[in-house]
């Protein structure tokens, strides 16, 4: 048997030499290179983020504030009524012929503002006046008879004594006398009847004309010229009040205080009003009385708080927050001051300062603080509406670049 060339088995590494020899330090160079770029970001982003970033800052914005916050004992909100306020209109009914008001026009007592046609009733006031003259002249017609029969009745008792005259002569002068004066009672009776037709005629009239029935500033306008109006009616196209109108001086806040803070409210209690429409506005009031009725359906006490310092802006049905105080709040806490919480205030160079937040840099500011104002205190020399870091480290300087943190 011939013995197998086992030469052939020998692997041939020459070709692998020079093809797979030339592919392994090239995937080398290019891995090295990937692990240098990837180092190199790392550093990149390390040295950013420990000497680029800029640091993240609470802030705060300056606010508005008022020292009487440290006298209130409980606050409510309410709005503004007019104790003395009427809808006016006739008693009469008919249609407008003249109005004489806007809205915002003050009124005095009994002016005329309004009139209704009133030619008809205006004629029987005419006529009445009339009937008080004729009744007048006939009243002087019998002055003038009961003269002359009394000067006839004294010439017949003295012809009656001398027997010139018979006693029937003498007594047809009595009768006519007595006649005379009888006639003078009715005249009268009949001028106070005339007179009470025109006073009749003259109420009917009067009630024609509208006329206010007390000082005051007109709100509404209910009606125009030519409307009917029909006060006790629900008459289509008729109208029932003219115009509405209210005492301004008789301005107060009626407000809804729980009935579980009725121990912390009383009549006298001073107040601070505050109006919706005039933030800036604070008004000292007085608890002038309270309603002594629970509402069941809120659990809540009407309050009314009597205004001590009036404002023209003041308007009824405004909405207003009321502050019920421990005490009346001294004049020199009624002014309003700056204020910002404590921990925006900090002490560098021997003093106070506050860091402000301009687009995006801060500003090193000197302040001076005072009282404290509930949570907050006061500072100044800054003004309201800057934004101020709050715990600035001992590290943020003037001028640094911040970023706000997000709450």
């Amino acid at each position: 048997m011939d013995t197998p060339d086992l030469s052939r088995l020998k692997i041939d590494r020459s070709a692998g030499t020079h093809q797979g020899g030339l592919k392994r330090p090239r995937r080398r160079r290019w891995l090295k290179i990937g692990i240098a770029a990837l180092i190199i970001a790392a550093v990149a982003i390390a040295l950013v983020s420990r000497f680029g970033a800029s640091p993240r800052v609470e802030t705060f914005t300056a606010v508005t504030a008022y020292p009487s916050q440290n006298y209130t004992m409980l606050n409510a909100t309410g709005y503004v009524v007019a104790q003395r306020k009427a809808a006016v209109a006739s008693k009469a009914t008919g249609r407008l012929e003249w109005l004489g008001v806007l809205e915002g026009s003050r009124v005095k007592k009994d002016e005329i503002v309004a009139r209704l046609e009133n030619s008809d009733v205006s004629a029987v006031l005419n006529q009445a006046a009339a009937n008080v003259k004729v009744a007048q002249a006939n009243l002087e017609q019998g002055m003038a008879e009961l003269r002359d029969a009394e000067l006839a009745y004294r010439r017949s008792q003295d012809l009656l004594r001398q027997n010139f005259i018979s006693a029937s002569a003498g007594d047809a002068a009595l009768a006519r006398y007595n006649k005379a004066r009888a006639a003078i009672s009715g005249f009268r009776a009949a001028i106070a009847a005339a007179q009470a037709n025109q006073q009749n005629a003259q109420v009917a009239v009067d009630q024609t004309m509208i006329r206010a029935p007390f000082d005051g500033v007109v709100l509404t306008r209910n009606a125009n010229v030519g409307d009917n109006i029909t006060p006790f009616s629900s008459a289509i196209d008729s109208k029932g009040a003219v115009i509405t109108i209210a005492d301004m001086e008789t301005l107060e806040v009626e407000a809804d205080v729980s009935e579980a803070n009725l121990a912390r409210i009383k009549v006298d209690q001073p107040c601070e009003i505050q109006l919706d429409a005039f933030p800036d506005l604070r008004l000292a009031g007085v608890v002038s009385r309270m309603v002594p009725t629970i509402d069941r359906s809120k659990a809540t006490l009407l309050v009314k708080v009597r205004f001590i310092d009036r404002d023209p802006r003041v308007l009824p049905d405004m909405s207003a927050k009321v502050a019920f105080l421990s005490q009346a709040v001294p004049p020199q806490d009624r002014q309003s001051v700056i204020a910002v919480p404590p921990a925006a205030v900090t002490d560098r160079n021997g003093g106070q300062a506050a860091f402000i937040v301009t687009e995006g840099k801060v500003r090193e500011q000197q302040v001076k603080i005072g009282r404290k104002v509930g949570e907050l205190i006061e500072v100044q020399g800054i003004k309201p509406g800057d934004k101020v870091v709050l715990h600035p480290g001992s590290q943020l300087k003037d001028g640094d670049t911040v970023a706000t943190a997000k709450k």
